[in-house]
């Protein structure tokens, strides 16, 4: 390691690369530098001056640690290493200087700000600061900015950091917010008062590091030494970002995301920010029978007893939901195949193969994105099916790699080369491919499965592949969908062969289908949308945050979600519904907690022990088979609307009628 460069900082000797900043270097030495604007995401902008260093030997002022390299710095006289200061007298009354020159137009607002307890202004005055003001004269004020329903502005604290500007421009991809004026003049705004058009405008308000931007929804409604705080995993997409979940009692205050450099690095989409409306509204809260065309309420043995009676030496199929634990969806398995049915999780049809991980997964895992120089997106748009990994794709392209899109054209919030929207576009490309030595990436998409022909389609994305040296990620949009196929979900000739001359159908959180009249379906979840329309006896489950549970995200990574609530009125864990239906069955199950029913699950499939590890999948390629003349089209028609969490949710259903709005926008003539 001869390219490390030897510096002491406060007195201790560290050896750092040269291209590291002076902010980073003492971080390495474990040394807090107080910042504002500075973040390792974003670009530098070296525009709060918080983080000011003594330089020893420099120049005799203080110098901003974030825009100075270590290469930057010169020797000693004698050629010793270079000497940085941060608690010298000069830098603590630099800090002190510019902290008071940050208050002098910040209101005191502290009692009524959504900051309050957790603002990093809050705490650098503390830290950092004066006990006194010189200042006397009056606050200048400014007015607040429209960033529609997520993000309640209150630009008069605002300290010009930058930080949403950057990220909406950098890692969003849209450039409408920017500073306009000089001097005391100078506010951040949007481009005429535009809108963020973009399905991650939530994350600035995690960036902002004063009460400028904060969640409207959340507003006023709890302090953060009140909330109890719980990690788990989202499930609104299948990308599985880490997230932490706040309540205060048994409601969900607010969502937010945790950190992980290989999944959702520290971000998070709109959707999976602000659904937690939905978890309280059309909630199924107690089990209902439905007799003469209309459902009853019932209590649990009476219910049970029903499904019993109703399964009983019948013709079973199951059905997984996109939501549904891999516990819940093995126990589900083990109760319908011990009946002598059939279990399918591929409920839309896609026509992935069963058993083959290479062809279901793929062989990229997700961080491949960063230093992949060509990607290839075959019948999808991420920018709604995962909107964290399509960021990931645009710091892809922002670092230089080539991407191609074969499917339906859209904004993705960066530049591509758009091959053809149909099978023959795909062809070709296959047919043209080189192998070359630089890594790539092919992303396909459920859309381009759920075709008649998306076994030929998957065949050709794996010959692309074979040919280019490129690494296959499937981009699923369910979250319950590897697991599920992991632990063999799966009916030779998918849903329609596992339904067609079904007598019952046990619908596990399966909303996205319709299920044709014939079958008697017993149907559990967790709110009353379309699957619970559809049945004759309702049993009520938990929602993500109510249960702990194993999901497999989209390049195979599993992951452990864990409770950070209780469920309403009498719903049950989901894996508890399925067990104490064995046991009225006199089939028991042969587990009685969460933990004996991992075990039996991590036995029977043992990659599913190593939690946060993405598994190897030996290739295996598909014979390839006649493709159609069909264009491509993408899983998701409406971002805001494909789970029944989100379509209880009322904030969804304003996001998704403002996206409409802007998909028709009128005319300057109308």
């Amino acid at each position: 390691m001869s390219n490390l460069r030897k510096i002491i900082i406060d007195g201790k000797d560290i050896e750092v690369p040269p291209e590291m900043t002076l902010i980073q270097a003492c971080e390495e030495a474990g040394v807090e530098i107080p910042r504002f604007c500075y973040h390792e995401r974003l670009s530098i902008a070296g525009n709060c001056r918080m983080c000011l260093v003594e330089v020893v030997g420099g120049p005799p002022k203080p110098a901003a640690s974030c825009a100075m390299q270590v290469k930057d710095l010169r020797p000693g006289p004698e050629g010793q290493p270079p000497v940085i200061k941060t608690n010298s007298p000069m830098v603590k009354k630099a800090r002190e200087g510019v902290m008071e020159f940050l208050l002098i137009n910040h209101p005191l607002d502290c009692p009524i700000c959504d900051q309050g307890g957790e603002c990093d202004l809050q705490d650098q005055a503390m830290a950092y600061g004066v006990d006194f003001s010189r200042y006397r004269e009056p606050k200048r004020a400014t007015e607040d900015l429209q960033l529609g329903p997520l993000v309640e502005t209150h630009m008069t604290r605002c300290i010009s950091c930058t930080r949403c500007v950057r990220f909406t421009t950098e890692v969003a991809g849209q450039t409408v917010m920017g500073q306009t004026g000089r001097g005391e003049d100078a506010e951040i705004t949007t481009y005429l008062g535009a809108l963020i058009e973009s399905e991650m405008v939530g994350n600035i308000v995690d960036l902002c590091p004063v009460g400028a931007l904060v969640s409207k929804p959340y507003s006023f409604t709890a302090r953060p030494w009140e909330l109890t705080k719980h990690e788990t995993i989202d499930v609104m997409d299948a990308l599985g970002s880490n997230i932490r979940v706040d309540t205060k009692g048994r409601e969900v205050m607010r969502i937010l995301p945790r950190n992980h450099d290989g999944v959702n690095e520290e971000w998070l989409s709109d959707k999976s920010r602000y659904v937690w409306d939905g978890l309280r509204r059309q909630r199924l809260d107690r089990p209902y029978i439905r007799e003469n065309g209309k459902l009853r309420p019932a209590s649990w043995p009476d219910a049970l007893s029903a499904v019993a009676a109703a399964m009983k030496g019948k013709k079973i199929a199951g059905l997984v939901g996109d939501l549904v634990s891999t516990e819940a969806a093995y126990a589900l398995k083990l109760l319908v195949e011990g009946q002598g049915g059939v279990v399918e999780c591929r409920t839309d049809g896609a026509k992935l193969p069963a058993g083959n991980r290479s062809a279901y997964v793929g062989t990229a895992t997700i961080e491949d994105i960063d230093t992949a120089s060509r990607i290839w997106l075959i019948g999808t748009n991420p920018r709604h099916e995962a909107p964290v990994l399509n960021a990931r794709i645009r710091k892809a392209w922002l670092a230089g790699a080539d991407v191609a899109l074969v499917g339906a054209a859209a904004d993705l919030t960066y530049e591509y080369a758009h091959l053809g929207t149909d099978r023959a576009a795909l062809e070709k490309l296959v047919s043209n491919a080189e192998a070359r030595e630089d890594e790539s990436v092919v992303i396909i998409g459920q859309g381009a499965l759920r075709e008649a022909d998306g076994a030929a389609v998957l065949a050709q994305a794996m010959a692309l592949c074979k040919a280019t040296g490129a690494a296959l990620l499937v981009l699923h949009v369910a979250a319950s969908r590897v697991g599920a196929m992991d632990i063999g979900c799966t009916t030779e000739g998918g849903i329609t062969a596992a339904t067609e001359g079904a007598e019952v159908i046990y619908n596990l959180g399966a909303d996205e289908i319709d299920i044709a009249p014939g079958a008697f379906v017993i149907y559990q979840g967790s709110h009353g949308d379309r699957g619970a329309h559809r049945a004759d006896i309702i049993l009520p489950g938990s929602a993500y945050t109510e249960e702990p549970g194993l999901f497999v995200n989209t390049e195979g990574r599993p992951q452990l979600a864990l409770r950070a609530g209780f469920a309403p009125g009498e719903a049950k864990e989901n894996w508890a519904i399925l067990r104490a239906l064995s046991g009225e069955m006199g089939a028991k199950l042969p587990f009685d907690s969460i933990g004996e029913l991992r075990k039996h699950l991590t036995a029977a499939h043992p990659h599913l022990a190593d939690i946060d590890v993405v598994a190897e999948n030996e290739w295996q390629a598909l014979e390839t088979g006649s493709l159609g003349k069909a264009d491509f089209r993408n899983a998701i028609t409406d971002f805001y609307l494909t789970n029944p969490i989100a379509r209880a949710s009322s904030l969804m259903a304003e996001l998704s009628a403002l996206a409409k709005q802007r998909q028709h926008a009128p005319l300057a003539a109308e």
